[in-house]
């Protein structure tokens, strides 16, 4: 059975959709003044109407990366309609952010009830611990845990999201689906149509022509302009081959070149002179590999783009977390999106709560920096948890955390849980994970299976870390070593 909160009916008092323009706070004082209507759905489809202070709310959904389980308990009716409101204006935002107008919006979210249902129901499965204590989710919690997921889903549903929304969790109707782009008289639709624009011979604009040798087709031009309008009106000579041919000097390939300006169309827009090189000298002075350009602006285009106050900042909280000019320059190097994170917001809060664990922060920034990337409630206390129910102590998460960076940034559903679950089959005790992490880093069907099952063949033991680590070669060397050891100890 599911509980679902429903509009209240006519007999009721109800907050007025205006509320939609005040403040989340705001919009929970009015909340709490309007009783809500619950449907209980049976299996059969039967739905049963009845009002309540409070009802039960059990997410769980396959798409989570969570574990899924959120175990039946008490929330108030008046935190549920103030989630639902704080989803909506997420949706909105969101849907304004592809292009549709505000009215657009509202319709489409007007008649998604039961999306909205769900992504309330993905806040109590991703921040299960705060309902544990009853606190209620700020503004900036919910986005970071709902932002995510609706790129993702945007990713795979593509122009038909909000079909998606409206029909959920029904299939969409493709025949007619509601594109996400701007309204007919809006700036980006001219621009997106100045690209496909031809002249008397029929060719397409000088820019166009010269963007597509390079690789991108006309549809991908289409969707940078979409993003970024005045993408459309940069010249060839004047702003975008002068940056592409600068980015084929510094060594990056023709074929990254397309994925770079689809990522940082901005680029084109910037002076050689007066912008983009001053920023990389003032980078190099901070310790970026000139070497590596060509690497570290495909994987963050957008480095190029931000004020040395920003970089400046950044450095100096790497320097705060102890760590050197030499390592500083590695993790710009080889982890440039560092610079996109917020200081106060992102880096030094997770940087506290690494630090509550007993983990090294230097070292994990180091090691892995796209972790302070996570988001603290939504992705690195699941897992603490995780690993916590399991019986470990903080003191050994910490540790294994220190050892292996990337543990934090893997998925629980997709990929620790069904790791644990074998490790459980495997005769080791729960230690050796702590000596050896890395073992969430190896493929399970691939990797740890195969050499588990040559373990086992064999009848010796050897060290986790030998079983994973060692190549294929050396690992044949080490099994025929140990079972040769354990013929003479037996003769």
């Amino acid at each position: 059975m599911l509980l679902t909160p429903q509009a209240a009916s006519s007999q009721l008092p109800i907050v007025d959709v205006a509320r939609r323009n005040l403040s989340a706070s705001q919009r929970r004082r009015l909340t709490r003044q309007a009783p809500i209507i619950f449907s209980l759905y049976s299996k059969n489809g039967t739905q049963i109407h009845f009002p309540s202070k409070f009802f039960l709310c059990r997410a769980k959904f396959a798409d989570s990366e969570l574990d899924g389980s959120f175990s039946s308990r008490v929330v108030p009716p008046t935190l549920i309609a103030a989630e639902k409101e704080e989803a909506k204006a997420v949706l909105t935002l969101f849907f304004k952010k592809q292009g549709l107008s505000n009215a657009v919006a509202a319709r489409i979210i007007n008649k998604s009830d039961l999306f909205i249902d769900h992504l309330v129901s993905r806040l109590h499965s991703v921040h299960k611990s705060r309902y544990l204590v009853g606190r209620e989710l700020t503004t900036l919690e919910i986005r970071d845990a709902l932002i995510p997921y609706l790129e993702s889903l945007l990713e795979e549903h593509g122009n038909i999201l909000a079909d998606v929304v409206e029909n959920f969790p029904d299939p969409p109707i493709k025949d007619k689906p509601i594109t996400l782009e701007s309204p007919p008289d809006s700036k980006k639709v001219k621009a997106v149509s100045r690209v496909s624009e031809t002249g008397p011979a029929g060719e397409l604009r000088p820019q166009v022509i010269y963007l597509m040798e390079l690789g991108m087709d006309l549809e991908k031009i289409k969707l940078i302009t979409r993003r970024f309008p005045a993408f459309a009106y940069y010249s060839l000579e004047g702003k975008i081959k002068p940056v592409v041919e600068f980015l084929l000097e510094l060594g990056v390939p023709k074929s990254d070149i397309p994925i770079i300006l689809g990522k940082r169309p901005q680029l084109c827009g910037i002076s050689l002179s007066e912008n983009l090189i001053p920023t990389m000298t003032f980078l190099e002075n901070l310790g970026v590999d000139k070497k590596q350009w060509a690497k570290v602006i495909y994987r963050f285009p957008a480095l190029l783009t931000y004020s040395r106050q920003k970089f400046n900042t950044t450095v100096d909280f790497l320097y705060e977390m102890g760590l050197s000019p030499e390592d500083v320059g590695k993790i710009l190097t080889r982890s440039p999106t560092i610079i996109s994170y917020s200081v106060e917001d992102k880096l030094r809060p997770t940087a506290k709560y690494f630090r509550s664990l007993g983990a090294d922060v230097a070292l994990l920034l180091l090691r892995c920096p796209q972790t302070f990337g996570l988001s603290i409630e939504a992705n690195l206390k699941p897992v603490t948890e995780f690993f916590i129910d399991k019986g470990y102590t903080v003191k050994e998460i910490g540790t294994m955390i220190s050892r292996y960076g990337a543990l934090y940034t893997f998925s629980l559903a997709d990929n620790l849980i069904p790791k644990w679950d074998f490790f459980l089959t495997m005769d080791y005790s729960k230690s050796e994970l702590v000596k050896f992490p890395q073992y969430f880093g190896y493929s399970l069907e691939e990797r740890i299976k195969p050499r588990i099952a040559a373990v086992k063949e064999s009848g010796v033991k050897l060290l986790l870390n030998q079983v994973l680590s060692l190549s294929s070669h050396d690992f044949e060397k080490a099994l025929k070593k140990k079972m040769k050891k354990q013929l003479t100890d037996q003769v």
